[in-house]
């Protein structure tokens, strides 16, 4: 193990502290951003954090929820390793659905937990409890750093395994005594561990068979997750679309991997998806699948997802070959690399006559569905996808949208328009609600990041339900003049499940009314500026005062109460037999 450690000797040893010298490995590993909230098994860390306030600027949240979703925010926007510290007992169970939802979304981030101190493990000290037990299944790596003198490797461990390969969560637990104990700290480096296999190399004789089958493909269909995103892929991507031709598919994390005006794309595929590409899944006869892992709101009913079709797969991860959807050509490796690698070997291509038969679909959708979806209902309530598509409009679709979970995440995320990469945050495996705010918040320092800037500004699409799971995190807006637009699209509703038992519990809405606070009181508690808008007709100002305004807002659209998110495909449905209607 130790010999995975590469230990620049160049640079002289200085002594320090065990909580001293997990600051300065995480300087050493390019962190500057810490999301945490304080408390007695991590405080000797904290203490001398008071000296590194130069360096790594740390971002006191509200509660530790809020810390583990800003620093997945962080990392889904700048594409760098999200850290959020915290202490032991609660603060570290309560950092357990972040760390989950980071391992199924693939987001790197590295949770520091306090521990009590050694000899009173396993003793039921106060606030001791087992957190490398507890995250060992749903993380990449879990570790006890239990002396000092292990401080440098476990954080460059933690660092590479975060970030390498398929990214993911991991996990330090700190024990107390090797915070406060002594070691001679020098820069350490890994970047090897034996029987981790990183970054594997694609396979020709693999990408020979799947440019045979694009190339003698007459309706092929590629179906793009956020693989492409995490693998910095999108121009690669484009390269061979532009070649070959062939339409595409979005998943929900795969957004704006594609721009949304790309002539190609056909939009998001599955449960809530587009019907262009949902059909044309199952009437191809070559489908290239990049960076996604067929989960189950994608497929639908395995036995009649795309049975007719040639499967290619491409993925970093073998684990996903075959898991879900049998695989006739799988290509391990890093999408960037076997891309472009599959370019080269494909022909160039026309299928426009393929593109122009799905056309229909698309234009069946939007009589049905969107038309309806963009405008105001009847009697004259705002709709969310109309709230969606206007603030997107308005940001000139430059904007970065965060959301929360439910009617609010699948109609935001559908009628929003994305222009750049990485322009969408969002719950997707695990549906983590009261993930927006928090994650909006990361996702400004994560801007930062990359673009030095406020100007690209941070949307958020949250409904009544989710934000009060969150809702002290305007603490955090408060105190770090954190300038995030939030849209409350309040239909005073537990919108997603009030659907459900509209459409398959007749009607019994059983405990999902909601009463709401109001908003307004509560944004001028927080000396956050706000605004409630209730018609079409205010709509369009406030969405441009939101957007204008320089610093946090808080908008609440009061929006149609019993609206459904459409089209849909019903559990164990079909995908290509989607109900354009409820």
């Amino acid at each position: 193990m130790i010999k995975e450690q590469k230990i620049n000797k160049e640079v002289q040893a200085v002594k320090m502290t065990g909580g001293e010298a997990l600051l300065s490995a995480l300087e050493d590993h390019g962190v500057n951003t810490l999301f945490g909230y304080p408390g007695g098994a991590i405080m000797p860390v904290y203490d001398r954090l008071y000296d590194h306030k130069e360096k790594l600027n740390h971002i006191l949240m509200r509660h530790e929820q809020g810390a583990i979703h800003a620093a997945q925010g962080f990392a889904r926007v700048s594409g760098q390793i999200g850290v959020c510290m915290v202490t032991s007992g609660p603060g570290a169970t309560n950092t357990i659905t972040g760390i989950a939802d980071a391992m199924i979304d693939s987001t790197p981030v590295l949770v520091i937990a306090g521990q009590v101190g050694t000899k009173m493990l396993g003793s039921d000290a106060f606030q001791e409890v087992d957190l490398v037990g507890i995250t060992q299944p749903i993380s990449k790596w879990s570790y006890q750093i239990r002396s000092a003198a292990d401080v440098p490797w476990a954080v460059a461990r933690a660092c590479y395994i975060a970030t390498s390969g398929r990214p993911g969560p991991v996990v330090l637990d700190f024990t107390k005594d090797a915070q406060i104990g002594t070691l001679d700290y020098q820069p350490t480096i890994v970047d090897f561990i034996r029987s981790y296999v990183s970054n594997p190399q694609p396979q020709e004789g693999s990408l020979e068979q799947a440019a045979t089958l694009i190339n003698e493909a007459t309706k092929p269909f590629m179906l793009v997750g956020q693989g492409v995103l995490l693998g910095e892929a999108t121009a690669e991507l484009e390269e061979l679309v532009k070649k070959t031709d062939i339409p595409v598919g979005e998943t929900l994390l795969g957004l704006s991997a594609m721009p949304s005006a790309h002539p190609n794309n056909l939009g998001m595929l599955g449960m809530h998806g587009n019907l262009a590409p949902n059909k044309a899944t199952n009437l191809c006869d070559v489908l290239i699948a990049v960076g996604m892992r067929f989960d189950d709101r994608v497929t639908g009913n395995l036995e009649t997802y795309a049975p007719q079709a040639k499967v290619i797969h491409l993925d970093i991860d073998p684990a996903e070959f075959n898991k879900n959807v049998r695989v006739d050509v799988p290509i391990l490796g890093d999408c960037k690399q076997s891309l472009k690698k599959l370019t080269a070997l494909c022909a160039p291509r026309n299928h426009q006559s393929w593109i122009d038969s799905l056309l229909p679909y698309a234009e069946e959708e939007h009589r049905v569905v969107c038309s309806k979806e963009l405008c105001s209902t009847p009697d004259g309530a705002l709709r969310m996808g109309q709230v969606a598509r206007l603030v997107s409009q308005a940001a000139h679709d430059e904007a970065i949208l965060v959301t929360d979970v439910g009617q609010n995440q699948m109609l935001s995320s559908r009628y929003f328009r994305y222009t750049h990469p990485r322009s969408l945050v969002t719950s997707g495996g695990l549906g983590t609600m009261g993930f927006g705010l928090p994650a909006a918040i990361g996702a400004i320092y994560g801007n930062r990041q990359v673009n030095h800037d406020d100007k690209k500004p941070v949307v958020l699409m949250t409904g009544d339900g989710g934000i009060q799971m969150v809702i002290q995190e305007l603490g955090t807006i408060m105190e770090q003049q954190c300038p995030v637009k939030m849209v409350i699209l309040n239909n005073s509703y537990l919108g997603n499940v009030r659907q459900w038992q509209e459409m398959f519990f007749k009607k019994r809405y059983s405990f999902t009314p909601m009463e709401n606070p109001d908003y307004l009181k509560l944004s001028d508690a927080y000396g956050i500026k706000s605004k409630r808008v209730v018609s079409e007709e205010q709509i369009n100002e406030a969405i441009a005062e939101m957007l204008s305004y320089d610093g946090a807002y808080l908008l609440e659209v009061c929006v149609e109460k019993e609206g459904n998110v459409m089209p849909m495909v019903p559990i164990g449905g079909t995908i290509s037999d989607m109900l354009l209607e409820p």
